[in-house]
């Protein structure tokens, strides 16, 4: 919905609102969604193309510009482009609700496409497709919307699946044969630790050739690190307890 600025008869239209509170009191800036991370990102430096309106308000959606003496007080100077740094740098960014619904249908296809690609079904040594994944954490009632992490929401999602067994599900992984040259193996070594879940066997010679299982989710950059041969896929064997 777009916000009237009495005071220069605009419309804002395609706003963000950045809030920051300072000794009880309020104040907003208005800006162009999707900036104000650019900004905060350092892909954006030109602050004009951030901002909608270069004034500090006590309530934007009514116009109420905050006075001098609130801004003296609170931070200490009246100058308008380090106050509004400040609130555009560390103030919270207020979501409209279509952006808040948005955001968390992202962060839930997010979860959902980490438990498809990490699991199995033991039986057929196939992935679920995320809507099944999602059919069946909604009926154990696991709730998808979360301040977490998404990769750690998904662990806890497989934990729940893997423990209730409403379909047959086990964490998923696969048994590569990974060649490289030896001194760039050494060399990143603790790139290939962290990609590797567990190595079988492996040989030393002018190439480094290891035998190993890596969690599918890793395959993409493992490849793009060293040649990389899939031998076969197959499900962990845990308990339900493990992670």
């Amino acid at each position: 919905m777009p916000i009237n600025q009495p005071m220069s008869q605009i419309k804002l239209t395609n706003v963000s609102l950045v809030r920051m509170r300072k000794n009880k009191k309020r104040f907003e800036i208005a800006c162009y969604q999707n900036k104000i991370q650019d900004w905060r990102s350092g892909a954006e430096k030109d602050i004009d193309e951030v901002l909608q309106i270069p004034q500090v308000f006590v309530n934007v959606s009514k116009g109420q510009v905050a006075p001098h003496d609130d801004l003296k007080k609170c931070f200490g100077t009246t100058d308008t482009d380090t106050i509004i740094k400040e609130i555009l740098n560390k103030g919270e960014i207020q979501l409209s609700e279509k952006e808040r619904q948005a955001n968390s249908s992202k962060y839930m296809a997010e979860v959902l496409q980490l438990v498809s690609a990490k699991c199995i079904n033991p039986k057929t040594m196939k992935r679920y497709p995320p809507t099944m994944i999602h059919k069946a954490l909604n009926e154990l009632k696991f709730s998808l919307t979360s301040t977490k992490p998404a990769k750690s929401h998904a662990l806890e999602a497989i934990k729940l699946l893997v423990s209730k067994q409403l379909i047959p599900i086990a964490r998923a992984k696969m048994k590569v044969k990974i060649v490289m040259n030896s001194k760039d193996a050494k060399a990143n070594k603790d790139k290939l630790h962290g990609l590797i879940t567990e190595i079988e066997s492996e040989n030393w010679s002018s190439e480094w050739e290891a035998f190993a299982y890596i969690d599918p989710s890793n395959y993409r950059e493992l490849v793009n690190t060293a040649k990389v041969e899939l031998l076969e896929m197959a499900a962990i064997n845990e308990s339900p307890s493990t992670s």
